[in-house]
């Protein structure tokens, strides 16, 4: 193979940039600039859909809802006349602006409670409606709401006479009236959700559009279908199958123009926030790149000939040296270090940064003992993209340990004696768990949590915590001056995984009921006790016990949950005693 000296290199490279057009080299710098801006563009896209949807969340739940809520439960006393629970609708009408009606409908009756508000009320019969039977809601519109499941969800729809968009809200109704159901229903102005999209400062420079299932332009006085627009037609069936898939979108609308948009959906409405801007308006800058180039090409032309021809000798030996380093880093040698080069340029800077790279690659090679499998596993994923925050929905067993009478002993004994101990049981443990085909999240104090995802992740776990419980029973069960023992916890489910926390520190871990359900169960078990939930007490294969237990109330639960002891075929008594 012929080998090309760098010095002759350099030379060929000059005489490249001579021939080739510099039309060339500028459209290059171009396309990267655009790619760029396009990028910076698609940040701000994302974060003014994202921030309305926001805000439309947090005006829904928090300035409607909650005090809806509330005045639900003060209507729902049942210490209450009739007459009391409508003087409580009305004074709480008159601290919500933004609800123009709230109404008490009691089963089978045709007659609600309702109470309006007087300046909305007028403002209807300005235009020649009744205000009661506009805002009145009806017994079918009710029924439908129970039946699809929809209370607490706002329906939304266009007062076309007045160009108001209103929003429906029915709550259900603990109390009774002569044995019928009652049920709270509230009309509210959305005319807040109307200022926030037309006074968002993108809206002076891009386009802010919010639509509904059918592509018809919401919160506007006047709606059109805008399913034509290709990114609309992409939010569609998202809105319709109640997904949250938020995303970015480059098209062209049916007139030719050229388009960068993204949306975001909220979680209380069946919209989606589409921000828009035209590629003309996103790259108005390009142009004036463009000249700057020619001139810089040209200068930047000459100065690479001669350096080429002068400087390149000096470079050869310091990226020879170089070469060599990254040779023994990718051998697995970090201790290398590129030695004399002494020159304050780029090559100087490289070489020190070389040095720097082998350092911290040894360091993060020490790191990676102190991360799960999962989070390494996720990071080769990015394939060098750097991990970014998000998380993805999976099913897994979640195995909680904790040692009992661990806060005692920590405080009748030195620090490193602590320590020591902890290590020895955690040893233990994390043995067994990559044994079974675990991986460890991480130690928090005296706990471990671990999690099992594949084929018979539920036998696997639950086979896990058994040994578990006697290896430690085993090892330290007989050092009764110590009184610790272990309790274990597990349960099945889906979990969010992913990367959560700031930009600068992320912790890889996993959240979810699944993950809370396996800690209450852990701290609900006793010493040398291994509790299962029912889902994965399904699931495992024989030659494990599972007894099932009384339903324990675990805090977070409305119910009692069913809970089962498992323990090897030969258990002690220690192993079967009941829940604490």
């Amino acid at each position: 193979m012929i080998r090309f000296p760098l010095p002759l290199k350099f030379f060929l490279f000059a005489a490249l940039i001579a021939v080739v057009p510099l039309a060339l080299v500028g459209n290059n710098l171009v396309q990267i600039a655009r790619d760029e801006l396009k990028s910076a563009v698609n940040e701000d896209l994302t974060g003014v859909a994202g921030q309305l949807r926001g805000e439309f969340d947090s005006l829904y739940q928090g300035r409607w809802l909650a005090p809806l809520m509330v005045i639900r439960a003060g209507v729902d006393n049942p210490d209450l006349g009739v007459a009391q629970k409508v003087s409580l609708l009305t004074e709480g009408l008159a601290q919500l602006p933004d609800v123009v009606s709230l109404q008490l409908s009691v089963e089978g009756s045709d007659i609600p409670v309702l109470v309006s508000n007087e300046g909305f009320g007028a403002r209807l019969s300005d235009v020649g409606l009744d205000p009661v039977a506009t805002l009145a809601v009806s017994n079918d519109l009710l029924a439908n709401i129970e039946g699809t499941g929809q209370f607490g969800r706002p329906l939304v729809s266009q007062l076309a006479e007045t160009g108001d968009w209103l929003a429906t809200l029915a709550l259900p109704m603990d109390s009774q009236i002569a044995g019928r159901k009652l049920t709270l229903a509230a009309r509210i102005n959305l005319h807040a959700l109307q200022r926030s999209v037309q006074r968002h400062p993108f809206a002076a420079r891009g386009q802010i559009t919010v639509v509904d299932h059918a592509g018809r332009s919401t919160l506007v006085d006047h709606p059109e279908i805008l399913a034509e627009r290709a990114i609309v037609a992409s939010a569609m069936p998202l809105i319709v199958a109640g997904a949250r898939a938020d995303a970015l979108e480059a098209y062209a609308r049916p007139d030719g123009t050229e388009m960068l948009g993204a949306y975001a959906f909220p979680d209380w409405f069946p919209f989606a926030v589409i921000a828009e801007l035209s590629e003309k308006d996103a790259y108005a800058v390009v142009t004036q790149m463009m000249r700057r180039i020619v001139i810089v090409g040209g200068l930047g032309f000459a100065a690479a000939s001669f350096g080429a021809l002068i400087f390149s000798r000096r470079l050869t030996g310091p990226i020879l040296k170089i070469g060599r380093v990254a040779d023994a880093v990718k051998d697995g040698d970090f201790s290398a270090r590129v030695k004399g080069v002494r020159s304050r340029d780029e090559i100087g800077d490289l070489a020190s940064r070389i040095n720097v790279m082998a350092g911290q690659l040894g360091e993060r090679l020490e790191l990676m003992k102190f991360v799960s499998h999962e989070t390494v596993s996720a990071i080769q994923k990015q394939d060098g993209a750097g991990m970014k925050r998000g998380g993805e929905r999976r099913e897994v067993t979640m195995l909680f340990s904790d040692i009992r009478g661990y806060t005692a002993f920590s405080e009748t004994v030195t620090p490193e004696e602590v320590i020591e101990v902890l290590n020895r049981y955690f040893e233990i443990q994390s043995a067994i768990v990559e044994r079974h085909g675990g991986d460890i999240d991480k130690f928090v104090g005296d706990e471990l949590m671990a999690m099992f995802v594949g084929e018979d992740k539920e036998d696997r776990a639950v086979r896990c915590g058994v040994e578990i419980k006697e290896a430690l029973a085993a090892s330290f069960g007989a050092q009764s001056a110590r009184e610790l023992a272990v309790g274990i916890g597990i349960a099945s489910g889906a979990v969010v995984l992913g990367a959560m926390g700031a930009r600068d520190r992320m912790d890889y871990t996993v959240l979810g009921s699944t993950v809370n359900l396996a800690a209450r169960l852990c701290s609900k078990a006793g010493p040398w006790q291994v509790l299962v939930d029912r889902e994965t007490c399904d699931l495992v294969d024989e030659g494990l016990t599972l007894d099932e237990l009384p339903p324990v109330a675990l805090k977070g639960y409305a119910a009692p949950v069913p809970v089962f002891l498992a323990y090897s075929e030969v258990a002690t008594s220690e192993q079967v005693m009941p829940i604490q």
